[in-house]
């Protein structure tokens, strides 16, 4: 797969796109009120393109400031040159970025725009290949899904909403007062029946007293997780007692960036449940691998996404490309750039999506659709 897999990047363009955000979307630490997307497309030498989506929901300008940092920093070092495989290239602009990321005190915004040209050249390998990318990774096509964000008002209704499209797994938000956080969990609970499967995010809203407390106050829920309960930057060891004494797996990783931060989450922190996003750090050369990772340790790989429809699909590629247990997360809030940009046959069933076999990531933007709504493009 190593000469197929070689490439050469002649074109890079990025498209900013929002859309109102109708109710917005609020958690522990902001509202959204748009939901933002930056796409970046490629073209290699033969002609073949690919798409990808970087992570850009905060701050409000975010994704116009990481398509700034893709166009000045990052194009000039892809375009032009040979590379072996999207891996070697995606280990190259790491290291060429290394100290820019340091000096600039933004190594979080580089990562994510390497992430989002990652997807995009696997997505192009794969179309060159005439392979849907999950069938080039060596996975299977099923992935089963769960569907997030439900916000704290009313939250059983989103999720009766969503059963009905075929969801039995459900992901309330929390971290807006423990009484009230309670009282959601136990209504969606006796609203969802014993048999759907719940999960909790709390956002990094809690302190590790906080946090001790309401796995004792959440655990006759049977909750599947409970995701980010503390700061992203807690020291692991606090990580671990709060895992060892909770009756509920503890679930995190969507604001860790390298493999050894995420060895350190399962082994220093003893998390459960291992969550990267392809679009705020790896894309598919850095997240492939530590997902086998994952598994290798006896953990639960789940993507996590939160975004347009190109981020989504990719991240059920990623998941479908490594299988095991697990579920990829699909926002329960509208968001027309998640639905224009997916493939055109998703569906759920029964809790489960099932890829097609479309070269690539199986899905190619209208931007005459989409026109209204990019407030910034730059190609070259």
């Amino acid at each position: 797969m190593a000469q197929e897999n070689s490439f050469e990047i002649t074109r890079l363009e990025t498209f900013v796109l929002r859309v109102p955000a109708s109710p917005p979307v609020r958690t522990s630490f902001g509202v959204m009120h748009d939901r933002p997307a930056l796409l970046v497309r490629v073209t290699g030498k033969e002609g073949v393109q690919g798409w990808g989506e970087v992570w850009c929901n905060f701050p409000a300008v975010g994704a116009e400031h990481r398509a700034r940092l893709l166009d000045t920093c990052i194009k000039p070092l892809l375009l032009g040159q040979a590379w072996d495989s999207p891996a070697a290239c995606f280990d190259a602009l790491g290291a060429r970025l290394r100290i820019l990321a340091i000096q600039s005190g933004e190594p979080g915004p580089l990562a994510q725009a390497v992430a989002g040209v990652d997807t995009a050249i696997w997505d192009m390998v794969a179309r060159r290949a005439r392979q849907p990318l999950w069938r080039h990774l060596g996975g299977q096509p099923t992935i089963r899904v769960y569907t997030s964000g439900i916000n704290p008002d009313q939250p059983e209704r989103i999720a009766e909403a969503k059963a009905r499209e075929g969801y039995t797994a459900f992901k309330l938000k929390v971290g807006f007062g423990d009484q009230r956080d309670e009282d959601n969990v136990r209504t969606l609970r006796q609203a969802m029946g014993a048999g759907a499967t719940l999960m909790v995010d709390a956002n990094q809203a809690w302190t590790p007293a906080q946090s001790a407390d309401m796995t004792q106050r959440l655990a006759a829920y049977d909750l599947a997780w409970l995701e980010e309960p503390l700061p992203a930057d807690t020291p692991w060891p606090v990580w671990r007692t709060l895992a060892e004494q909770s009756s509920i797996p503890i679930a995190g990783g969507e604001n860790l960036r390298g493999p050894e931060a995420f060895v350190a989450a399962m082994e220093e922190g003893g998390m459960a449940v291992i969550q990267p996003d392809l679009g705020k750090w790896g894309g598919f050369s850095g997240c492939l691998p530590v997902a086998r990772d994952v598994l290798a340790r006896g953990r639960t790989f789940c993507p996590h996404w939160l975004g347009g429809g190109i981020g989504l699909t990719a991240s059920l590629h990623l998941k479908a490309a490594i299988g095991g247990a697990g579920y990829v997360e699909v926002d329960s809030n509208p968001n027309m750039l998640r639905d224009w940009l997916l493939p055109p046959d998703f569906a759920v069933k029964d809790g489960e999506v099932t890829l097609s076999g479309e070269a690539g990531l199986g899905v190619t933007p209208d931007l005459e659709r989409l026109r209204p709504y990019i407030v910034a493009a730059h190609g070259g």
